[in-house]
């Protein structure tokens, strides 16, 4: 066991193993096929990676998951899968999220989020030279699209976004904070705060977001929101704050990085479709393209947008670094 509290590797974790009960057989993890579990220092911070290793992949895909979500969450809906498939994945676990451990007296905040992901897709180009497409859950989709607008020209073939959010948008807070007082006040106080000694309180995501409409199905969301590494987590005052307010480097009417894939869950509760058409719609350097997922929530568990969502990935990745 770790220091925090926490077990050190997903193997001796339950939560996921109670969320996969709600998944189709043909995706869940036993000892036989659960991903190699590894890790990677980051600023005196140890990050989680879930790996499954195919040195003759023609592609790797690193997953990344949302502010209610987790590493081992990311395995069991797309790194299994998408690993059967012939491509090599890997999903991480961000900082104070899933199992990686934050160093003494490191607050994060989501600035940093975005300079470990630019740093580890560094790391993995230094292993070898395939390419690399990035996929973000939730919170993760608008985290791909500030990474590849920061990161070094030519680092990724394409990003996909399960929605991309951006939290400057006043109407994007009032849908998908945790009430309307939370989505107008929230985002002032938590900037001033940022600035005082108490960036480093801890709040409730529960609190601060819909986190009521991660997955459709009730049972499932009591499992994830007893998680405290994932959907019941709590975050510093700095990285909300920073969340809110981040400028990507890139502007979405001059973003041309790479191709872009929307995985856009029809059920999905948390963040409809309309809430990533300011981000894509004056994204015109690069193509993007939308899939809906059939059925689906925000956190995917249902057939058949699961295998459709798979599909989508698995084509994009193909076509994007072929």
């Amino acid at each position: 066991m770790s220091t925090a509290g926490k077990p050190t590797y997903y193997r001796d974790q339950r939560a996921w193993r109670d969320l996969q009960q709600f998944l189709p057989a043909r995706l869940r993890l036993d000892e036989t096929n659960a991903p190699e579990e590894d890790s990677w220092q980051w600023r005196g911070n140890t990050v989680h990676l879930d790996r499954y290793r195919d040195p003759n992949a023609p592609a790797k895909i690193v997953l990344h998951h949302g502010v209610g979500t987790n590493g081992r969450q990311m395995s069991l809906i797309l790194g299994a899968p998408l690993a059967r498939r012939g491509f090599e994945t890997v999903a991480l676990d961000n900082l104070g999220y899933g199992l990686t451990q934050v160093a003494p007296g490191f607050v994060p905040s989501y600035d940093d989020w975005v300079e470990l992901v630019v740093d580890f897709l560094a790391h993995e180009q230094t292993r070898d030279d395939r390419p690399i497409v990035l996929y973000g859950l939730s919170a993760g989709g608008m985290l791909t699209y500030h990474v590849a607008a920061k990161a070094p020209r030519n680092t990724l073939r394409g990003i996909v976004g399960m929605t991309f959010l951006d939290q400057r948008i006043q109407q994007v807070r009032d849908e998908t904070a945790h009430d309307l007082l939370t989505a107008r006040a929230g985002a002032p106080l938590l900037g001033a705060l940022a600035h005082t000694p108490a960036r480093n309180i801890k709040y409730p995501m529960t609190l601060a977001s819909k986190m009521s409409a991660l997955v459709n199905d009730k049972d499932a969301l009591k499992v994830m929101l007893d998680d405290k590494t994932s959907a019941g987590n709590w975050v510093p005052v700095r990285f909300l704050a920073s969340y809110l307010n981040y400028r990507p480097a890139v502007e979405p009417e001059a973003f041309d990085a790479c191709p872009i894939l929307l995985t856009q869950p029809a059920e999905d509760r948390w963040s409809p479709l309309h809430l990533s058409r300011p981000v894509l719609t004056p994204i015109t350097k690069v193509p993007v393209r939308t899939v809906i997922l059939d059925n689906a929530g925000h956190y995917p568990i249902e057939e058949p947008g699961l295998e459709q969502m798979q599909d989508a990935i698995a084509e994009f990745v193909t076509s994007t670094t072929g």
